[in-house]
């Protein structure tokens, strides 16, 4: 992708994801992840209905009328978006491929950050960590990982969601608001680094997958590759008896994916790249 049509995408996904973060998907981000804590932020006169328990009884016997301390929220937050990108990502039966959908959705979780004065990184992983972002502030930030994940090509096609865990676990000791982004087809065991994880962040999962993966149309003989390990099979998806197998591996895989995160304690959201992603992300994030 050249730097013209780069600027370009990079605009269309500013303009469409701002305009759903701040008409839409603002007040949600805002409700499910609260600031900190409260700190000072001044005195004032009480007032019926103040709780007497915030009296500031210096001011009151200086002034011999009752103040109040008021209290703010600590909104300041740092947000970490834990981005898979390896090949199987790049499927799509429709106008968007999985990646496509998860840059969008990327983009939106950190305009909704720079939106609250939060912080944003990014962690880029494959079956190693591709790229780490350090968070930091600000619209350039945002617009400088949705750049780099337009335009991002992976050293290795294969994944392993531990190594995207695990790095996290590394790099930020403070805690954080995580979002796993990922089509999950990881046949390894990362339970425990989703406990671990779990244990010190605030992790929400978000699944996406294309429908066509859901069930084989009946089209004959298919030529099935592996998008990560380049693996090459025929399937003859006119046998009823293949599309049943196929239906219920993908059921049994989904069943299993979503009692791994049950156990662990990590909310799963999971999307078709066909749906309205917002409203998907709206549910998850008032289910919180």
């Amino acid at each position: 992708m050249d730097t013209e049509e780069l600027l370009k995408k990079v605009k269309r996904i500013e303009l469409k994801t701002r305009a759903l973060t701040n008409n839409v998907f603002a007040g949600e981000y805002r409700s499910a992840f609260k600031g900190r804590g409260m700190s000072f932020a001044e005195v004032r006169e009480y007032q019926p209905g103040d709780d007497v328990r915030d009296i500031d009884w210096n001011v009151t016997a200086r002034t011999n009328r009752p103040h109040i301390k008021v209290y703010e929220e600590e909104r300041e937050l740092t947000v970490m978006l834990l981005i898979d990108v390896s090949g199987s990502l790049v499927f799509g039966s429709g106008e968007s491929s999985q990646r496509d959908v998860i840059t969008e959705i990327a983009a939106t979780l950190a305009f909704s950050a720079a939106q609250n004065n939060d912080k944003v990184g990014a962690i880029f992983f494959s079956d190693q960590v591709e790229l780490f972002i350090p968070p930091k502030k600000g619209r350039k930030h945002v617009l400088y990982i949705i750049r780099e994940l337009l335009n991002f090509k992976p050293q290795s096609r294969r994944t392993d969601i531990s190594v995207g865990l695990e790095h996290l676990m590394r790099a930020l000791s403070r805690r954080s608001i995580a979002f796993l982004l990922s089509d999950f087809l990881d046949s390894k065991d990362y339970s425990q680094q989703l406990r671990m994880v779990a244990h010190r962040h605030d992790l929400v999962a978000v699944r996406i997958y294309d429908n066509r993966l859901v069930r084989l149309p009946n089209v004959g003989l298919l030529q099935v590759a592996d998008a990560e390990t380049g693996h090459v099979e025929l399937l003859d998806s006119s046998s009823e008896k293949v599309r049943l197998w196929y239906e219920r591996h993908w059921k049994k895989a989904k069943k299993h994916l979503e009692e791994t995160f049950k156990k662990s304690g990590v909310g799963l959201a999971s999307l078709a790249t066909n749906e309205d992603y917002i409203e998907g992300l709206k549910r998850l994030m008032q289910s919180r």
